[in-house]
């Protein structure tokens, strides 16, 4: 056994979106404790130039590595993920999992072989993005649409207020009157909103990245020898935030049988 297999996997997002890819990996990885930091106070990241999301990415980053000695860390935010991940992998020697719009995945069972992509700025001008589009542009059409204020509505816990839904209606409109089949979720914080998102595109079939990741962690793991071998034990899964949204957070678990620590964390 590794000696680094007992330590946590470390993971972070511009908020409480990336709790979307922690439950993911809390029921494929039942026997990994988890450190999640939800970078709320500078949410929206997709809104910040990309020396901003590197600074911010690297902050979290060793924060993770130096107070919590995390093993792996997922960066489960598609911006930090298109902006800084290279740089990340440079700069540390523990890996990293990145998550990336599932373009790929949506073409290869697209039948319309139209794609609705709705994703923040951030993600939709990186090069990374631009690149995974330019392989696939001769095989599909990419209908890209800049999500706004959505990230704020769910750090908020304000996605079911009617004001919200309208907005969210005049987003979409551009899938609407489009021919896609498939629409792939760009952040972290969208799957938070799909069940509104299947109720204005009924026809379409939405995807997000979270089973995707989870999977890939579960093999990096094996492959470097870092899985914890202990299959009988309480997960211990702690959140740290920055901003005083404890109760948001714990709503977005209501659901799961899980025990969550949540808990406040100036960084």
């Amino acid at each position: 056994m590794n000696k680094f297999s007992k330590q946590p996997i470390g993971i972070f997002d511009s908020g409480v979106g990336g709790t979307s890819i922690l439950k993911e990996l809390i029921k494929m990885l039942p026997q990994e404790n988890f450190i999640y930091l939800s970078d709320s106070v500078n949410a929206p990241y997709g809104e910040k130039s990309k020396a901003e999301i590197i600074k911010l990415s690297h902050k979290n980053t060793r924060l993770l590595i130096d107070k919590f000695n995390a093993k792996l860390i997922v960066v489960a935010c598609n911006t930090a993920t298109t902006n800084a991940i290279a740089e990340l992998r440079k700069s540390y020697t523990v890996p990293f999992i990145g998550i990336e719009p599932a373009i790929k995945p949506a073409a290869l069972q697209s039948r319309t072989k139209f794609i609705g992509v709705l994703a923040t700025k951030g993600t939709l001008s990186s090069k990374l993005f631009e690149k995974t589009s330019k392989t696939l542009k001769n095989e599909i059409n990419l209908i890209e649409v800049e999500g706004k204020h959505i990230v704020e509505a769910v750090e908020n816990g304000e996605t079911s207020s009617i004001d919200f839904k309208v907005r969210l209606k005049s987003q979409v409109e551009l899938f609407k009157n489009s021919q896609i089949d498939y629409l792939v979720l760009g952040c972290t914080h969208y799957p938070y909103i799909k069940p509104i998102l299947e109720n204005l595109l009924p026809e379409v079939k939405i995807i997000d990245s979270g089973f995707a990741v989870a999977k890939q962690t579960k093999k990096i793991l094996e492959d470097l020898d870092l899985t914890d071998s202990i299959s009988i034990k309480n997960q211990d899964i702690k959140i740290y935030t920055n901003k005083p949204n404890q109760a948001i957070i714990n709503n977005l678990f209501k659901n799961e049988e899980v025990d969550i620590d949540i808990k406040f964390l100036d960084f």
